[in-house]
């Protein structure tokens, strides 16, 4: 298996209308209002949910903020879909103030993109991450 990782495959071109990872990011940015980690500070100050989608061993190596609820990207639609069956209870309103973090606020802006497609309007989330969240100064855990 290590050999297969090594080699290569010959380019294949892309099927007919798909997108890439760069335009996906880029469509799901121009979306966004992205927030400062000042402005997301400010925010759950004034009542605003922060999420944090890292998986655990990212958060065990680099940090946490603190008051940040976990849910990991791969339940997070189920967890804040006002509709499902497995939302956390908080999540009734689709007007509820809502920014996701991750490491470095590429993964959070498709997250707050499709928490957007879900009908959660106010969903955005932290510019640069957790990294830029700790370069301010802001609390860390």
């Amino acid at each position: 298996m290590t050999a297969l990782l090594r080699t290569a495959p010959a380019f294949v071109p892309p099927p007919p209308g798909s997108t890439g990872i760069d335009d996906l990011l880029a469509a799901a940015r121009r979306r966004l209002r992205r927030v400062t980690p000042e402005e997301t500070f400010a925010a759950v100050e004034r009542g605003a949910v922060l999420i944090d989608i890292r998986p655990a061993a990212q958060r065990a190596a680099n940090g946490e903020i603190p008051g940040a609820l976990i849910i990991e990207r791969n339940v997070l639609e189920w967890r804040l879909d006002p509709r499902s069956d497995a939302r956390l209870g908080f999540a009734t309103r689709y007007d509820l103030e809502v920014i996701i973090t991750c490491q470095e606020g590429y993964t959070s802006s498709l997250a707050a993109a499709s928490l957007q497609d879900l009908g959660l309007h106010r969903a955005t989330d932290l510019a640069g991450g957790f990294a830029a969240w700790k370069a301010a100064g802001l609390p860390t855990i």
